[in-house]
């Protein structure tokens, strides 16, 4: 990995930082604000909406600015209204606060759809893999130290001090993005052939990989307009990607729902566990979990060819998890609790690094509409999923509602994984490590695919 690249990377990181630092002190601080849970909800709900809408808004924004651009004016916002709530912190008003968390969730969804979308162009195809590991090994990172520190920062400077560090951090990945300047598109060149038809609708997305993806006049039947105005932005987001791409976009919104129901539920048997120290068994989980996602990075970035199997791979890694998940709620001594999180936190790594790799396989002009595809299901999965989860824990204990909600990931996971299994057995394609099942080429036969995935030994890996 070249140094510029490491230093984006080590930016990211402090950003992931700052953000899970300031999602345990906003959830505080908006309690203190609103005075009832319900309005924590509310609060948190807003944020939730925002980030969707960003996701639907996602693909088309990519069209119109550099991701660079993109990247860099969602860090600054999010960096300018948290500026404002520090200074702000003693006295907060409610609109003060529901501007601030709109800002933030929309901010998140675009930079992160920007930087997914970017990572082929910024360290190249055959690569892109070991970036993905890096990212999810920093976030990782940034989730414990931000959960970690949330109690002494708050304690000892306060919401503002806490606001004023993750401010900190967002202009920190700014000033990274504008004085490195890394290459995140590629060089626009426009052929004959697109300057005599122009677009008329979404291009349609290849996964299959005996199948080149539709360029520019190809397939225009197929991939239509979804209904004009009547058929909405949501379909015209979906419309030309191949039903089993799509299957691993859904399974990874179930896997957001089934995710949220273990981080609703650990605190509780937290406070059921250690009353009098809640906090290490939360450390002890989310430490153990960081680890997982770690060792899962450095097993992927060493292997070639065979377990890199897109649609297969994923799927078998989100039972993986869910299983684990479930395992570390049943009532476990200290070390086999260690042991199922950091199962939990390696299959985590796995699935992240695998489908992400799996999505950038597609043709640059078609990634930042899949992958901000892929944020509305992420956040809708996430947003149902808590308030679903809440609510059953009021009657269930915490092993019913975790096993339940993973039980539905597994149950998806076995789907995707049962039709992978039939496509590549009618086909007779091969797996190879592309991160999809074999190589892609879009309409002007470049290779999107034939690089190692997850883990080819030569190249980057980022954060």
């Amino acid at each position: 990995m070249n140094r510029r690249f490491r230093a984006v990377a080590a930016a990211y990181a402090a950003s992931a930082y700052g953000n899970y630092l300031n999602l345990i002190a906003l959830s505080l601080f908006s309690y203190e604000v609103t005075g009832t849970a319900f309005g924590v909800g509310a609060v948190a709900a807003l944020r939730l909406a925002s980030g969707f809408a960003a996701g639907l808004l996602a693909g088309a924004l990519s069209t119109r600015a550099t991701r660079r651009t993109v990247m860099i004016g969602a860090d600054a916002a999010q960096g300018l209204v948290m500026g404002v709530m520090a200074l702000w912190a003693e006295d907060t008003p409610l609109w003060l606060l529901a501007g601030a968390v709109v800002v933030l969730g929309a901010g998140n969804t675009f930079f992160t759809v920007s930087l997914r979308s970017a990572i082929p162009v910024m360290v190249g195809e055959e690569n892109r893999a070991r970036a993905n590991g890096v990212l999810v090994t920093g976030r990782s990172l940034g989730t414990v130290l931000g959960f970690a520190s949330a109690a002494p920062v708050i304690g000892y400077g306060g919401y503002a001090l806490a606001f004023a560090l993750n401010g900190l951090s967002f202009l920190v990945s700014a000033a990274a993005l504008l004085v490195l300047r890394p290459s995140t598109d590629v060089e626009k060149q426009p052929s004959a052939d697109s300057e005599k038809q122009p677009s008329t609708g979404p291009e349609q997305v290849s996964a299959d990989p005996d199948q080149p993806s539709a360029g520019p006049g190809a397939g225009r039947k197929a991939v239509s307009p979804p209904g004009g105005a009547d058929g909405g932005r949501l379909k015209g987001v979906v419309a030309g990607v191949p039903l089993l791409l799509l299957g691993m976009v859904l399974l990874r919104g179930i896997d957001a729902l089934a995710s949220s129901s273990h981080n609703v539920a650990l605190p509780v048997v937290a406070h059921a566990t250690r009353p009098a120290e809640p906090a290490v068994v939360m450390a002890q989980f989310w430490t153990a979990w960081a680890v997982g996602t770690v060792l899962a990075h450095l097993v992927l970035r060493r292997r070639q060819g065979e377990g890199a199997w897109g649609e297969r791979s994923f799927a078998l890694g989100t039972c993986a998890m869910s299983l684990s998940f479930v395992a570390a709620f049943l009532g476990l001594p200290a070390i086999a609790l260690v042991a199922a999180a950091a199962s939990a936190g390696f299959a985590d790594g796995w699935t992240e690094i695998v489908y992400t790799s799996r999505l950038q396989a597609v043709p640059d002009r078609e990634r930042g509409r899949l992958f901000g595809m892929s944020a509305v299901a992420e956040q809708s999965g996430f947003a149902l999923g808590m308030v679903a989860a809440a609510a059953a824990l009021e009657t269930l204990p915490a092993l019913a509602v975790v096993a339940v909600f993973h039980g539905v990931a597994v149950c998806g996971a076995l789907v995707l994984l049962g039709a992978a299994v039939r496509r590549h057995g009618a086909t007779g394609s091969r797996p190879t490590a592309a991160g999809g099942d074999a190589e892609e080429e879009d309409s002007h036969g470049t290779r999107t695919g034939a690089s190692g995935l997850p883990g080819s030994r030569a190249g980057p890996h980022r954060e």
